[in-house]
């Protein structure tokens, strides 16, 4: 029986198969990262994140006073019947999506009784927070999660503040 021309002059040959699969990775641009954390998945529209509301409400807004207006009427039915997000504590990313509102928007993820004005929870407390999400822009903010309650919201949408539950690992 001949052999495969791949398998007698080709990489399984000068490489061995470690090798080999780290030449097909490497000249297709993969990465493999072992300890990689979880990525979570979070998508903007106006007014609202989509993932915990299960629905894009399709609100209009042009700058932030009119999600405030809106979320005054309905945020807090809309965030009692939304999905609080449960993770087991460890190492995530949140990718953080503007789908399509014309404005700059941000993230914000902290303890549920962090308050900003406490300096002693600037601290003690987690809180993480970035903008510069320009309409279509995604941007993703590294995160380890100890058990514990938090929220996470927009201030620059604005969206309400949506629950986090982490469970022990």
């Amino acid at each position: 029986m001949r052999e495969a021309p791949f398998v007698k002059n080709g990489i399984w040959s000068r490489f061995g198969i470690v090798g080999a699969f780290a030449w097909v990775v490497a000249a297709f641009g993969w990465t493999i990262d072992a300890n990689a954390a979880e990525v979570v998945q979070l998508t903007q529209t106006s007014c609202q994140f989509l993932e915990p509301e299960g629905k894009d409400h399709d609100f209009k807004s042009a700058k932030a006073e009119d999600c405030e207006k809106i979320n005054a009427a309905n945020g807090a039915t809309r965030v009692a019947r939304s999905q609080a997000l449960t993770l087991k504590a460890g190492e995530y990313v949140f990718r953080v999506t503007n789908q399509n509102v014309p404005y700059e928007l941000g993230f914000w993820l902290r303890e549920k009784d962090y308050d900003w004005k406490n300096p002693i929870h600037k601290v003690t407390k987690l809180s993480v927070s970035g903008g510069g999400l320009a309409t279509g822009a995604s941007r993703e903010y590294k995160i380890i999660l100890k058990p514990g309650e938090y929220v996470y919201s927009c201030p620059l949408n604005p969206t309400p503040d949506y629950r986090l539950v982490v469970t022990p690992g």
